[in-house]
């Protein structure tokens, strides 16, 4: 089977609007929104939505990938940017950020799985090599300890989102993940 056929810019900055408008529609308003609703957010016509998506499942899904492909995708350009350590605490706001549009997709996500998709299929391996990468520089670089687990900050940075994962709580998150962090940097360097 062969790759398939890259899009035109114009095809492919349509499809992008499409998967941005989406996941505003599906985060912001509710799963019931119109398809229709989401081709006129994104600037084109219904028809041009049906050809990149054929079924609300698949704009659905589209947009719960493109959320975390925009957060492991990142990772290189924070380890360029930042102190590892730093990258890393940058990556875990991106987090729970990333958690709370899933949570706002939470009913549109359900739907695709009842239809027998499966739109966590990657996440776990993309997110296990983002999170790996980021823990590999900061103990390289001496400000992590070597013995913590990708799974278990994971783990962690989860629980602070579904504590405090709401919008007008990104303070107290802030001040959770600078708590996280303290035990990740906790005996670095032994």
């Amino acid at each position: 089977m062969s790759a398939p056929k890259p899009l035109r810019a114009d095809a492919q900055r349509n499809r992008d609007r499409l998967v941005e408008a989406a996941v505003r529609a599906f985060s912001e308003e509710n799963a019931d929104v119109t398809l229709e609703a989401i081709a006129k957010a994104a600037g084109v016509g219904i028809g041009t939505l049906y050809r990149h998506f054929p079924t609300r499942e698949a704009l659905v899904e589209a947009a719960y990938r493109n959320e975390l492909a925009k957060l492991c995708d990142v990772v290189p350009d924070l380890l360029r940017a930042k102190p590892a350590d730093e990258a890393l605490r940058t990556w875990l706001d991106h987090f729970i950020d990333y958690m709370a549009t899933k949570k706002d997709m939470g009913d549109a996500l359900k739907a695709v799985i009842a239809s027998g998709g499966n739109p966590f299929e990657h996440s776990r391996a993309k997110l296990e090599g983002a999170i790996t990468a980021l823990l590999t520089a900061a103990v390289e670089a001496g400000s992590l300890r070597a013995d913590v687990q990708p799974w278990d900050v994971l783990a962690s940075a989860s629980g602070v989102s579904l504590v405090v994962g709401e919008t007008g709580q990104r303070e107290l998150a802030g001040r959770m993940l600078d708590l996280l962090m303290d035990g990740l940097r906790y005996r670095a360097g032994r």
